[in-house]
């Protein structure tokens, strides 16, 4: 009797842990592996990592799932990885030029404010759809190659590859058969042309990085290639689909509806909206790929937010919270907020190290104003909390001036969104329903159903069979109404952490 393969293995390589889940035809996970990983920081503003154990621990996580279920099983492999993170590698050889430089790494700061002062901003911006940072991969990429002796001649002969981590698992799994990236990681590179869909030549020129150097572009949800001389993993499998793991939590929450915005919640936050155009005015944002799903290609709008979870931290650290245990410092983080009806005209703006999306001050600085005697601790941990909605307020407003962009619901995932009180809050603020995830792994649920897309030949409209797990919190639009006066006065607070005395 023939054995039926209906298992797709999720590989998630994020930054702090390797996780793989498997995958039924229904996708309903049947089983999970988590590996955590390590981070190097050798100077002061570098943070990198082994390219080795990041597939040594994948590879771990893999054979895990593959074990529970039967390798018998197995139709095609999945994967989702962090975003922007760097590795070169000598071709023959597979072995890597160092370590990965991870997204968080701003080594190339002082080449990307050289940019800036040249006055490649538009021009990058208009390409490629992301502003100039240290934390976009061609900046890396080039660093990698300045620091190898003829590293920009041997990438000219095609003897290094240079690619984000999607690219460098493919290698491995495949043992060296396929060097492919998709859109949406080559959409974070800031050599891609997002309007032409591939490398870019004038962007190439400027990073002084070869064509021959960088993988072949594919869609999302599409074949990569087989496994190959892998121990514990049979040959053979496809690797079916490759996505930012952003991009693959954005698809697992709502199967590429466009209205559905998603909002990770965490030290810091990402909002991205599908959109299907590639033009945009909105300097403040960034425009990327959110995915290919083998019919069409989608583009995200994308603001991030550097102090959310972080401000409720600082907050709880300042005010003596912290010496609680864990549990009760959860429990008075929950109970606080609804303890008052409101933070007495406090404002707390959160720009401990400036204001990101859609501000981007990097010389702004968090203040608390609107203080009066009678002022509580309560008032501070609410004010805090608040300060998070009204961030994710502030992106979708900019958000709007996209002719394509529409809200439907908000999408949340993250830590701090097991706080219900923050969830309704969020939600009659934006006058929109609030789906926060059951799902834990979210990015390698995404990145299976574009695989499991591609395995079966699914049309878009198919894939709203896989049921997304979902807790609602609808707005109140009556007290919507109330808090847009709340949000303008926020706003008026927010202009005060961007003065700086002369």
């Amino acid at each position: 009797m023939e054995q039926i393969k209906d298992i797709i293995i999720a590989l998630d390589e994020g930054t702090t842990n390797a996780k793989a889940i498997a995958l039924d035809a229904a996708g309903i996970v049947l089983a999970k592996s988590s590996q955590p990983l390590t981070i190097q920081t050798p100077r002061e503003g570098w943070v990198e990592q082994s390219g080795e154990y990041l597939i040594e621990a994948s590879l771990k996580v893999m054979r895990d799932v593959i074990e529970q279920v039967g390798s018998h099983r197995i139709a095609g492999i999945a994967i989702s990885n962090q975003r922007e993170t760097a590795i070169g590698w000598y071709r023959k050889s597979g072995k890597p030029l160092g370590s990965a430089i991870t997204w968080q790494c701003s080594r190339t700061a002082e080449y990307c404010e050289r940019l800036r002062n040249e006055q490649y901003s538009e021009t990058i911006q208009s390409i490629t759809g992301l502003p100039i940072a240290p934390l976009f991969s061609g900046s890396k990429m080039r660093w990698l190659l300045d620091m190898v002796p003829n590293g920009h001649s041997l990438a000219a002969e095609g003897e290094i590859c240079l690619g984000t981590i999607d690219s460098w698992l493919l290698w491995n799994l495949t043992s060296g058969d396929s060097f492919s990236c998709d859109y949406s990681n080559a959409s974070r590179t800031q050599l891609f042309n997002i309007h032409e869909k591939k490398w870019d030549k004038t962007m190439l020129s400027l990073f002084q990085i070869s064509e021959k150097a960088l993988p072949e572009l594919k869609p999302s949800s599409s074949c990569f290639g087989y496994t190959r001389d892998l121990e514990g993993i049979p040959d053979g499998i496809p690797i079916l689909s490759m996505i930012g793991d952003s991009h693959a939590a954005l698809y697992g929450h709502a199967k590429g509806q466009l209205g559905c915005v998603k909002a990770t919640y965490g030290t810091g936050s990402s909002v991205m909206a599908p959109v299907i155009s590639s033009h945009s005015s909105i300097s403040s944002l960034a425009t990327t790929v959110a995915w290919h799903d083998g019919e069409q290609l989608v583009y995200g709008l994308e603001g991030n937010i550097p102090h959310t979870g972080d401000a409720v931290a600082w907050i709880a650290d300042s005010t003596g919270l912290t010496e609680l245990s864990g549990e009760e410092l959860a429990h008075q983080l929950n109970t606080l907020p609804v303890s008052v009806e409101s933070t007495l005209g406090v404002y707390f703006v959160p720009a401990l190290t400036g204001l990101g999306a859609p501000w981007w001050d990097e010389n702004a600085r968090g203040i608390i104003c609107g203080l009066s005697r009678g002022v509580k601790r309560a008032h501070l941990v609410r004010a805090a909390l608040e300060s998070i909605t009204y961030q994710i307020a502030d992106v979708v407003l900019a958000m709007r001036q996209h002719a394509d962009f529409e809200l439907k619901a908000l999408m949340v995932d993250g830590g701090p969104t097991k706080n219900d009180w923050l969830m309704q809050y969020q939600a009659d603020l934006l006058g929109c329903p609030v789906m926060r995830s059951d799902i834990a792994e979210l990015s390698a649920m995404g990145a299976g159903l574009l695989a499991r897309k591609s395995l079966d030949g699914l049309s878009a409209d198919d894939m709203s069979q896989f049921q997304s797990f979902h807790t609602e919190f609808k707005p109140n639009m009556e007290r919507h109404g109330r808090l847009q006066k709340r949000w303008r006065e926020w706003q008026v607070a927010v202009e005060r952490a961007r003065w700086t005395p002369a």
